[in-house]
């Protein structure tokens, strides 16, 4: 089992339908695993299931995730990129190993993934926060980018 960091093939499909606004337009949450996950391009939606090894209820976490909050859009000569806020959950003493970006709003596409990310190892609060740092917006590494 593996998590693979990774733009979600369906979301590829999806955005050249229109169905993505992330400049205020839908809302996103990230979702946390652990290390026996599997996710990568192909993960095609959030499900919350017994059996998909995300981070469990309680001590911090909620099942589902946090929403992303303050999304932009951004175009920088020929790249866009879109750039959220860091993420955190407070209270927190759990592992995880990466997380999975969705589209978590009442409009289609509901619950499709977007992007996969992959920690690198696993990480661990004890009675503290746990933060996802997103890269530097424009610095050229950022989780969702077009060129």
């Amino acid at each position: 089992m593996a998590i693979v960091q990774a733009v979600a093939n369906v979301f590829k499909q999806e955005l050249l339908k229109g169905n993505h606004d992330f400049d205020g337009g839908a809302t996103y949450k990230i979702s946390l695993y652990t290390s026996s996950a599997t996710l990568g391009a192909a993960t095609a939606n959030y499900a919350a299931t017994s059996s998909d090894n995300q981070v469990a209820n309680g001590n911090g976490y909620t099942t589902a995730g946090n929403a992303l909050q303050n999304p932009t859009v951004v175009l920088s000569g020929t790249v866009a990129y879109a750039d959220f806020d860091n993420i955190s959950w407070t209270n927190a003493s759990f592992s995880a190993a990466g997380g999975l970006m969705y589209r978590s709003d009442a409009s289609a596409p509901t619950n499709n993934a977007v992007a996969v990310l992959s920690f690198g190892g696993t990480f661990t609060a004890t009675n503290g926060t746990f933060t996802i740092q997103f890269p530097t917006a424009g610095g050229g590494s950022e989780i969702l980018r077009l060129t």
